[in-house]
C-alpha cells in the first residue's frame, strides 16, 4: 500500500512532464512490485481521504491493504491547522502528521507516493470473548471434577481463558474452568454459595466474571457486554467485598468517561461533586442496591453517601487522573468504550502497587463522536492483553436486567 499527496496544479503540470517515470521511482510501488504483490494494476484501488476520517481515527490511511491511499493538499492544511489544538481532534491532527513525517523520513516524497506498513484493525465480531469450548472424553471431566485440576498441555489456550468442558459422547456433561498458563492446566472456578455482597451469578459468564475479579493475582480486567449483562453490578459487588469486607483494598476507586447521551444540558452548577452527580448516577443506583437498603431506610436518610464518608467509594473525574499514582486501591472503569486507546493508557499507566484496575463497557453503545466499536479504548485492551498472566477478560452475553430489556437489546 502507498500513500500519495494530492499535488497543487502548478505541480500537477510539472509531475505531468516527468510522464509515469514517477510511477516507478523507488520507495513507490510500481508495476514491480505490484507484480511481485500479486496485485494486478487493474484491480488496484484508489481512495481518497477527507479530512474528518483523518481527525476520527488517524490509522485509517493504514486500512486499505495494498491499494493506494491518496490525501488532498486541503486535507493536510486543515490537519495542520488542527494540530494546535488542546482537543481529542488536535491530537488526532498531531498523530497523522507525525505518521507523515515518518513516511517523509524515508527520504520519500508524498507527491510521488510512498509505501506504508500494513495496519492492524480489530473486527469487532472476532473480538476476543475471554471463553471457549473443548470437546473432551467423558473420563477428563470426571477428572477435573475429582481432583479439581485437569493438565492441558499445547493446546492454543490463552492465559486466564475460561474453557468449557464438554463430554463427546454426553453434551449434558460438562465442566468450567480457568486455564493456568504457568501450570500447564485447567483450575476450578471460585466457590461462590454465598454470593458477593448478596448477589449470586446468574449463569457461566458472570460466574466467570466473578471468579476474575475476585481474584488477586489478576489486576487487570475488561468486561465487555451489552446493556443489562450485569457489568457493573459484579465489579462493583467485587469491589465491595475487596475493600469493605476483606480489606484487601483501601479503597474503592469508581469513575467514568463524561459524555451526554443525546444533547448536552450544558454546564452543571455547584463543586466537582455535585457537576459529577448527574453523570454517576448509575454508579450510585448500583451502590444502594447492592447496600440493600429499604423504602424506610431511604426515606431516614441512609445512602450510597455512607460509605463515601467513611472512605470506602471514592467518585473521581477522569479529568483529573493524568499525573497521579494510584497505589493500593480497587479501581472501577465503567462505560469505557467511550475512552481513546491514548486515555485508557493514562489510566492504565497510574496503577500502583497492588491496585487492580476493571474496565467495563459495550462497545455497541459508543457516544464520544471520535471513536467507534473497533478504534475504542475498551477493544484494544481486549486484544492487547489477551494472553497476559496479569490479565482476564469475559464477555457477557445474556442480559439479565429484565425481559423488555434483553428483548430491547437484541432487537434494537
Amino acid at each position: 500500500m502507498s500513500a500519495k499527496e494530492s499535488p497543487r496544479p502548478d505541480e500537477a503540470e510539472e509531475r505531468a512532464e516527468r510522464g509515469s517515470a514517477t510511477r516507478s521511482e523507488p520507495g513507490v510501488r510500481g508495476t514491480k512490485e505490484r507484480e511481485a504483490l500479486d496485485v494486478p494494476r487493474t484491480k488496484m484501488k484508489h481512495f481518497v481521504l477527507d479530512t474528518n476520517v483523518l481527525i476520527h481515527d488517524p490509522r485509517a490511511i493504514l486500512q486499505f491493504a495494498d491499494n493506494e491511499v491518496v490525501i488532498p493538499i486541503f486535507v493536510l492544511e486543515e490537519i495542520d491547522q488542527f494540530k494546535k489544538e488542546a482537543s481529542e481532534r488536535g491530537r488526532n491532527a498531531r498523530e497523522v502528521a507525525r505518521m507523515l513525517d515518518q513516511l517523509r523520513a524515508d527520504g520519500a516524497r508524498l507527491s510521488d507516493g510512498a509505501p506504508m506498513p500494513s495496519g492492524e484493525r480489530i473486527d469487532i465480531d472476532e473480538l476476543y470473548s475471554g471463553m471457549t469450548e473443548l470437546p473432551v472424553p467423558g473420563a477428563d471431566v470426571d477428572t477435573f471434577y475429582a481432583q479439581n485440576a485437569l493438565p492441558l498441555v499445547e493446546n492454543g489456550l490463552k492465559s486466564n481463558q475460561y474453557v468449557l468442558l464438554r463430554d463427546r459422547d454426553n453434551p449434558s456433561h460438562s465442566a468450567i474452568g480457568r486455564f493456568d498458563a504457568v501450570a500447564k492446566k485447567l483450575v476450578p472456578l471460585r466457590k461462590l454459595r454465598d454470593g458477593v455482597w448478596g448477589i449470586r451469578p446468574r449463569n457461566k459468564e458472570q460466574h466467570c466474571a466473578l471468579d476474575l475479579l475476585l481474584c488477586d493475582e489478576i489486576k487487570l480486567v475488561t468486561l465487555i457486554g451489552k446493556a443489562g449483562t450485569g457489568k457493573t453490578m459484579l465489579a462493583l459487588a467485587a469491589g465491595m467485598q475487596k475493600v469493605v469486607e476483606e480489606q484487601l483494598y483501601s479503597k474503592l476507586l469508581v469513575s467514568r468517561p463524561i459524555f451526554p447521551l443525546g444533547r448536552d444540558v450544558g454546564y452543571l452548577p455547584g463543586d466537582i461533586e455535585e457537576k459529577l452527580n448527574p453523570w454517576m448516577q448509575p454508579i450510585y443506583d448500583n451502590v444502594e442496591f447492592l447496600m440493600g437498603l429499604s423504602k424506610t431506610e431511604r426515606k431516614n436518610g441512609r445512602s450510597y453517601q455512607e460509605l463515601i464518608d467513611m472512605g470506602f467509594i471514592e467518585i473521581e473525574p477522569l479529568t483529573y487522573i493524568r499525573g497521579r499514582s494510584i497505589p493500593n486501591q480497587f479501581i472501577i472503569v465503567d462505560e469505557a468504550q467511550n475512552l481513546t486507546p491514548h486515555e485508557v493508557k493514562t489510566i492504565i499507566t497510574r496503577v500502583g502497587e497492588a491496585t487492580k484496575v476493571v474496565l467495563t463497557g459495550d462497545p455497541y453503545q459508543i457516544d464520544n463522536p471520535y471513536v467507534d466499536a473497533t478504534s475504542n479504548g475498551l477493544t484494544t485492551v481486549v486484544e492487547k492483553f489477551k494472553g497476559e498472566p496479569v490479565a482476564g477478560h469475559v464477555t457477557l452475553s445474556k442480559g439479565e436486567r429484565s425481559p423488555l430489556a434483553e428483548l430491547a437489546s437484541n432487537v434494537l
